[in-house]
C-alpha cells in the first residue's frame, strides 16, 4: 500500500473539504489514488465539490490576441518558473510576439508551432527562439500551448484576469455589433473568468461525465436514504444532476451581475439581444489558467520543459 502522507492529506482536504481523518481514511481506502479519494468522499456525502487543488504548478501568464477586424482571436499560455519573471517586461514582450504568431500559425499541434519559421527572425524556428530566449532571461521557459477562435458572423470577444493568470475568449454569434453588444460579450468573458465553466451549455456536456456523475451521485444518495426505494434515489440524483449543470454550464449559471441574483446567463444575453434588436447566440468559450493541468497530469515544470526543447 501506498504511503500516506501529511502532504496528501491536506492536499486532499483543500480539494473536497473534507475533515482530517476522512481524508486520510479516503486515501487509505484509496492506496493514495488522490482522483479516487475525491471520489470516495464524494459517495459517503463528505465532499460536495469536486475540485481539483488551487496551487499552480508553474508561474507564467495567459495572453489573447485579437484581430482587428474582431472575427479571430488566440489565446496562448507561456511559463516561467518564477512569478519574478512572469511580471518582467522582456518576458510579456516576448510572449506578446508569440500570441501574434500562433494568431496566424496553420500549426495543428505544439511541435508543429515549434518547428515553423519565428516570425520575427525567420532564420530560426520558434523552438530556437525560445532556447534563446531562456539564455537571456535566465531560466526556464515554456510555451505550452495555444487555441485559435474564429467567428465570420459576429466576433470574438476576448478577457484577461488578473494581469494574465486567466484569459478567456468568447464566440458571439451575432447580427448587431455595437458597444452594448461588445459589452455583453466582455461581461459573458469576465463570467467564465470567474466561474470556471466546464461547458457552454447542456448540449456540450459529455455522456461519460455524466454517466459518472450519475453513479457517484447514486451511491451517496444510497448513503443518505439507505432505505429509500428505487424512484425517490433516481428522483434524487436527477434533482442534484440538475443543479450541477446549472453550475458547470456558462449559459446556465446565475449570472454574476444580475440584480435579483437569480437571472442566467442564457436570459441575460437574451435580454441584451431584445433590447438591440439583435439574434446573439453565444457559441463558444476558451478558458485558459495559467498553470492548469499540471498536477492533474503529474508532471513536473522541468519535465516538460526539457519534453519541448527536446532534452
Amino acid at each position: 500500500m501506498a504511503a500516506i502522507t501529511a502532504a496528501m492529506v491536506k492536499e486532499l482536504r483543500e480539494v473536497t473539504g473534507a475533515g482530517m481523518m476522512d481524508c486520510k481514511k479516503a486515501l487509505a481506502a484509496t492506496e493514495g489514488d488522490m482522483d479516487k479519494a475525491v471520489e470516495f468522499l464524494r459517495e459517503k456525502g463528505l465532499a460536495t465539490a469536486q475540485k481539483k487543488a488551487g496551487r499552480i504548478a508553474a508561474e507564467g501568464i495567459v495572453y489573447t490576441v485579437v484581430s482587428d477586424d474582431d472575427k479571430k482571436a488566440v489565446v496562448v499560455e507561456v511559463n516561467a518558473e518564477t512569478d519574478f519573471v512572469a511580471k518582467n517586461e522582456k518576458f510579456r514582450s516576448y510572449v506578446a510576439d508569440v500570441a501574434a504568431q500562433a494568431l496566424d500559425t496553420t500549426a495543428a499541434d505544439m511541435d508543429a508551432f515549434m518547428a515553423e519559421p519565428w516570425a520575427k527572425d525567420t532564420s530560426v524556428t520558434v523552438k530556437e527562439a525560445l532556447a534563446a530566449q531562456i539564455s537571456v532571461i535566465g531560466e526556464n521557459m515554456n510555451i505550452r500551448r495555444f487555441e485559435q477562435m474564429e467567428e465570420a458572423n459576429g466576433f470574438v470577444a476576448s478577457y484577461i484576469h488578473a494581469g494574465g493568470k486567466i484569459g478567456v475568449l468568447v464566440d458571439v454569434e451575432t447580427d448587431v455589433v455595437n458597444d452594448a453588444v461588445k459589452e455583453m460579450a466582455r461581461n459573458v468573458a469576465m463570467q467564465a473568468a470567474a466561474l470556471k465553466p466546464l461547458y457552454t451549455s447542456e448540449a456540450e456536456v459529455d455522456a461519460e461525465y455524466l454517466e459518472k456523475e450519475r453513479e457517484i451521485l447514486t451511491a451517496a444518495a444510497k448513503n443518505e436514504k439507505p432505505d429509500a426505494n428505487d424512484k425517490i434515489i433516481s428522483g434524487m440524483v436527477a434533482g442534484r444532476i440538475k443543479k450541477e449543470l446549472k453550475e458547470i454550464c456558462l449559459l446556465d449559471q446565475v449570472y454574476v451581475k444580475a440584480e435579483d441574483g437569480k437571472q442566467s446567463v442564457a436570459s441575460y444575453v437574451a435580454e441584451v439581444a431584445k433590447a438591440n434588436n439583435a439574434k446573439i447566440a453565444i457559441k463558444k468559450f476558451i478558458r485558459f489558467e495559467t498553470g492548469e493541468g499540471l498536477e492533474k497530469k503529474n508532471e513536473d515544470f522541468a519535465a516538460e520543459v526539457a519534453k519541448q526543447m527536446g532534452q
